[in-house]
């Protein structure tokens, strides 16, 4: 979207169009449009914006209804579910003033200007702001200007939010940086303002660890399953005694792996009943030894990220799998076994094996109606695959 697009959105016009058109069906709506007379290009956006409304909804639910978004801006933003533990943290750290430095199309400062924390929200690009302010603007105590985390004074603000970005300008064709020094604000930048105020700072689920200071306390978030982010909270906004943390959130809820630094592996054990995949938080935060002993379960192979036990016990963080069959692990073995057995369609997991599992898919040549999962790994450290099936929840034990 260009300047220019957004002005046209801003019209009476485009913005009592939008809240009438249906975003999912895009061509009919266009062709709708043009016989009623409206102006092409007005047409035209007003229809990608509906269109952007009803992808935002998996990240922003019915509020994505009443507010509008970039391309980019809506692929980089919170999740408003995330955002609002984000600002909960703010809150309970009595920070009544926050500047939101990189706030993209306003999604961590709408979550936390809804709990009456006053943001200065403010972003180098001068389109996502504009955009910012309309999904803002019934905040009467939240401000939104253009300008840079270097160069925005703070006087009067009690905390700081950075999503530093990490892609380089404008609002198509980027491409994404991998120097923490080249984001914009720089990680140096984030850590030397941590230095001297409460500060929270969105990363990407991959950051480098050994970038982590010793002082922040860095949490991994999931969502149905899906790693999203990183954050590193400094000062009042990180936890007494948690410097690692694995937040899962799901349809049913959260919950949350804590632990005071990087949990020890357990040791590896002979193959029990069940197989047990941590989700991407806990192994981002280094905490699968502390899920382990949850689970009184072992490695089923060092440096391998599943668990195996002998009982089943239901847990958020990770998937559990009932194992059925060792199976040959040579793909022709494999493929033989798979035949006999009349699986037509088969799900491969795979950690710590290299092979892509959608070409070996293809080369297994699968017939047959029955379907089932098949986990290729290492077991005591030598290559095997696993026939395994997820159990019923009524099969765990509580």
């Amino acid at each position: 979207m260009d300047s220019a697009e957004l002005a046209r959105l801003l019209t009476p016009e485009a913005l009592r169009l939008l809240d009438e058109v249906d975003g999912s069906r895009a061509v009919d709506e266009v062709n709708r449009l043009r016989r009623a007379g409206h102006r092409p290009d007005l047409v035209a956006a007003v229809v990608s914006q509906a269109a952007l409304r009803v992808r935002a909804r998996a990240k922003f639910g019915p509020f994505a209804d009443r507010m509008l978004f970039t391309p980019a801006g809506l692929e980089q933003a919170t999740r408003l579910r995330v955002a609002a533990l984000h600002a909960g943290r703010f809150r309970d750290a009595g920070l009544g003033r926050v500047a939101d430095l990189g706030c993209g199309i306003g999604s961590d400062a709408l979550a936390l200007s809804a709990i009456d924390v006053a943001v200065r929200a403010v972003d180098r690009d001068e389109v996502t702001a504009a955009v910012a302010a309309y999904n803002l603007s019934d905040f009467p105590d939240t401000t939104v200007e253009v300008g840079t985390a270097e160069t925005t004074p703070l006087d009067g603000v009690d905390g700081v939010y950075l999503d530093p970005a990490r892609r380089t300008g404008g609002q198509a064709a980027s491409r994404r940086l991998h120097d923490p020094a080249d984001w914009s604000p720089s990680l140096d930048f984030a850590f030397a303002l941590a230095e001297r105020m409460p500060v929270g700072v969105k990363l990407g689920p991959g950051l480098d660890r050994d970038l982590i200071p010793d002082s922040a306390e860095a949490q991994w978030v999931s969502v149905d399953g899906q790693l999203v982010e990183m954050g590193l909270w400094f000062g009042p906004l990180a936890r007494e005694g948690v410097r690692r943390s694995a937040l899962v959130l799901t349809g049913t809820g959260a919950a949350e792996l804590t632990g005071p630094a990087d949990s020890p592996d357990v040791g590896d054990r002979p193959l029990g009943g069940f197989l047990y995949e941590p989700d991407g938080a806990v192994i981002r935060a280094r905490l699968i030894g502390a899920l382990a002993e949850r689970l009184e379960a072992g490695m089923v192979s060092p440096s391998i990220a599943y668990l195996t036990s002998d009982q089943l016990i239901e847990t958020p963080f990770a998937s559990a799998f009932r194992i059925l069959e060792r199976l040959p692990a040579s793909e022709q073995a494999l493929k033989k076994a798979l035949r006999e057995r009349g699986i037509g369609t088969l799900e491969i997991k795979k950690r710590g094996i290299d092979v892509d599992p959608a070409s070996l898919r293809k080369r297994l040549g699968l017939r047959g109606e029955r379907s089932a999962t098949v986990v290729l790994t290492r077991v005591a450290g030598r290559h095997e695959a696993l026939l395994v099936e997820r159990p019923a929840p009524a099969d765990a034990d509580r």
